[in-house]
């Protein structure tokens, strides 16, 4: 070597090589921080100050007024936000669109009581696949149907459908009950977090239940809970599973596990008087807000991972507020943030597949803003909520906006699987692996459903 520099060219690329080296090393630095390999998640260890950071981002984050679209000034009270915002939709047109959406998952049921997974009803073809959470999720919105306009054929069809996810459960370890579904070696932690929602909406709201059924649907939510309870990880998060056979609990989580897992435990606490609850969602709520909002932005600003997450933390921190649970204040702050963020970095109003979940977070953070009183925050909110109804509601089979939807007015239908559902997109087209646009997938409708029942309790 020392041979090679006595030569004066090997010399005077000496200092050329050495600068390409350095480079290429901050180089590699940078791209190992921002793509991570696999088996690392890239967490940033930067401590985090929810509270702080959250109001930092907030006081960043601009509500629009969208003066360019609507006239006159912005209004100053929330008592002038509807009539600024010049709403496209009413009760009526939601009313509508609920009792065809309400038939639709009635016919859609299964003598057994699960449901229609995936049905497309241009070529009438149903598909054999199946997928846990989202059966579940379509129960859910029986109980949610009958919480909001109770009658003994809803009940009827929701026992059906506890009935299905009852046979399936086991009896777990110190009086946890876990369920098996279908062949599935694992039991997926939003599976049994939508079974509890279902109960809990239900046994909360029918007051015609006997004492004997009563205690039977507790006696099960309390199993469920138990198990529940046993997985919450130090971090405030939840395994996205449970391997039935191993009884072993699997070492990553999912948003969209964790977000319903947080909502069953929220609700359970503020509707059936379950206080032993609250330290598992005090330590799941600031965890998972601290991961999904402030750790996950500062990776990527339009995280998936806050997408799968959105709603169901949203609708959790409005139960956690109403419940003035410890720092309710500052979870309030982060329903605000969250959905900014769906607004204006993930751009939901520029969707070109069903959002309807976006809808769920998005009335979640407008009751939040009524319930401060503020008023940009409502303008921006409740504008989203009404141009996505709008825009929406055009994509359901039958629907009463329909006439904007041409692809649904050239390919008119009486078929009872297919009139009340909703499309995944507007009309088919260039679709990806796994991607469904005009099939009919039973948690779309289920959630665009759910988003009306919101509007019209909360919004209009």
């Amino acid at each position: 070597m020392s041979g090679l520099l006595s030569r004066p060219w090997a010399r005077a690329l000496l200092p050329i090589v050495v600068v390409a080296l350095v480079a290429g090393l901050a180089v590699t630095i940078f791209v190992l921080k921002r793509h991570p390999g696999k088996g690392h998640r890239g967490d940033d260890n930067r401590p985090v100050n929810l509270a702080k950071d959250i109001k930092k981002i907030l006081a960043k984050d601009k509500w629009s007024t969208y003066a360019d679209e609507l006239s006159g000034e912005p209004p100053t009270a929330p008592d002038e936000v509807a009539k600024y915002d010049q709403l496209k939709m009413d009760r009526d047109l939601l009313t509508k669109s609920l009792d065809l959406g309400e038939r639709y998952l009635d016919n859609n049921q299964k003598p057994e009581g699960n449901f229609n997974y995936l049905y497309d009803w241009l070529t009438k073809k149903m598909s054999d696949s199946d997928e846990q959470v989202r059966q579940s999720g379509a129960l859910w919105g029986l109980a949610l149907l009958h919480q909001y306009r109770p009658s003994a054929a809803r009940r009827a069809a929701l026992d059906k459908g506890l009935k299905y996810f009852f046979k399936s459960t086991h009896e777990g370890a110190n009086g946890a009950l876990v369920i098996a579904y279908g062949s599935d070696k694992q039991l997926r932690m939003g599976t049994i977090a939508l079974v509890c929602l279902s109960i809990i909406d239900y046994v909360s709201s029918d007051q015609t239940l006997s004492p004997e059924y009563r205690q039977e649907l507790l006696a099960k939510l309390d199993g469920y809970l138990k198990f529940v309870k046993s997985m919450q990880m130090r971090n405030g998060r939840f395994p996205i599973g449970y391997d039935l056979a191993s009884g072993k609990p699997a070492e990553h989580s999912s948003p969209y596990f964790d977000g319903e897992t947080l909502l069953c435990m929220c609700k359970a606490a503020r509707q059936l008087n379950r206080t032993d609850l609250i330290p598992f969602i005090e330590k799941a709520a600031k965890g998972m807000a601290e991961y999904y909002t402030i750790r996950a932005w500062r990776k990527d600003k339009d995280s998936k991972e806050t997408k799968g997450f959105y709603q169901w933390g949203s609708m959790s921190y409005i139960e956690y507020y109403q419940a003035k649970w410890k720092n309710y204040e500052t979870f309030g702050d982060v329903t605000l943030a969250l959905s900014w963020w769906m607004i204006h970095t993930h751009h939901s109003l520029k969707m070109k597949r069903n959002h309807a979940y976006a809808l769920e977070g998005l009335i979640s953070a407008y009751r939040i803003a009524k319930l401060r009183n503020d008023t940009a925050a409502m303008v921006d909110l409740l504008y989203a909520i009404d141009r996505t109804l709008y825009k929406l509601t055009a994509w359901q089979i039958g629907g009463p906006l329909v006439k904007n939807n041409p692809f649904l007015m050239s390919h008119p239908t009486d078929d009872p699987l297919a009139v009340g559902g909703v499309m995944n997109a507007a009309e088919p087209g260039i679709a990806h692996e796994g991607d469904t646009q005009h099939e009919l997938r039973i948690d779309v409708t289920q959630h665009q459903m759910h988003a009306i029942m919101m509007a019209l309790t909360n919004v209009y």
